[in-house]
């Protein structure tokens, strides 16, 4: 990321690393309820035909969170946090702690790296980070989108996160755990890109117009800024990602007939279902992430002195 202070100067890209994935976690552990919100909208109707005239069990995402806690127990808000927190050691850790030293790759050690190097930098620790965490994406996914209503007889899909793993592992294949693969690819590119780009480009502009110092106030801004670009750009994919990873074998053929299906059954606005706690969560995430990531990577690169 640009940087300005004597604080930023040259951490390696394991504290890099090491940084990302603990902040991650960090904004996990703060704004998880609003991922499950969004996923809990994000499916709902995918079963429904278009004429069904019942009602929506979820509206918004404050009233989503209302539901869940009346309905299911403050805990089902964080149904899915250990696979989640997996996730986040192994997948913002590749996907911005090596976003530097995958700029400095491809402008071959060139602190000067256009919008184009940028975006292939985003583009490159997204899949890379996608392609290693998949597995926990999905079991995350799937314990987020599991209702367990004890009036109603319910039961759980997965008891724990260690079962889930093996469950999918066993009933669906090993291939069963990188489900939706492809489209989360093509969703966490773009989310990097939108991401990591724009609050790179924020960030220094800000510094370089002097509108405020590399501290707290100027990545808030820019991080709020981040996520709600990302959140336009990324809503369409991320919901047919989320749909296809937690859909049944057989439900669908691929995240294209995923994506056609949505388009006949619920019509284009579908795509955006979910969009308000999607930017609630990606800004408020965006927020904590890289303001934590921030300070966590000065804390680090101080002790090593």
């Amino acid at each position: 990321m640009a940087g300005g202070g004597t604080a930023d100067l040259a951490p390696s890209a394991v504290v890099k690393i090491f940084s990302a994935g603990t902040a991650g976690c960090v904004a996990d552990l703060v704004t998880f309820p609003l991922d499950t919100a969004k996923v809990r909208l994000q499916i709902q109707g995918e079963s429904k035909s278009p004429l069904d005239g019942q009602r929506a069990r979820y509206r918004g995402v404050f009233g989503t969170i209302f539901t869940m806690v009346k309905t299911e127990g403050p805990r089902s808000l964080y149904s899915g946090l250990v696979a989640g927190l997996h996730r986040q050691m192994s997948f913002a850790s590749v996907r911005i702690g090596l976003y530097d030293t995958m700029k400095q790759f491809y402008t071959r050690g060139s602190e000067n790296a256009g919008i184009g190097i940028r975006l292939l930098a985003g583009c490159t620790t997204g899949a890379m980070a996608v392609t290693l965490a998949q597995p926990t994406d999905v079991v995350k996914v799937r314990f987020q989108a599991q209702v367990c209503l004890p009036e109603s007889g319910s039961v759980k899909r997965y008891s724990s996160t260690i079962e889930a793993y093996k469950t999918i592992a066993r009933d669906e294949g090993i291939k069963g755990l990188w489900k939706g693969c492809l489209p989360n690819i093509a969703r966490n590119s773009i989310v990097n890109c939108s991401e990591l780009v724009t609050y790179d480009i924020i960030k220094e502009l800000i510094l370089k117009h002097n509108l405020m110092t590399d501290n707290a106030p100027c990545h808030f801004t820019a991080a709020f800024a981040a996520g709600f670009c990302t959140t336009i750009v990324a809503s369409p994919v991320d919901v047919v990602k989320t749909r296809y990873m937690n859909s049944v074998s057989g439900q669908y053929s691929g995240a294209i007939n995923c994506a056609l299906t949505m388009l006949v059954k619920e019509g284009p606005t579908a795509f955006y279902k979910g969009f308000m706690p999607s930017f609630v969560r990606l800004g408020s995430w965006n927020i904590v992430m890289f303001v934590s990531y921030e300070q966590i990577k000065r804390a680090v690169v101080k002790l090593q002195l």
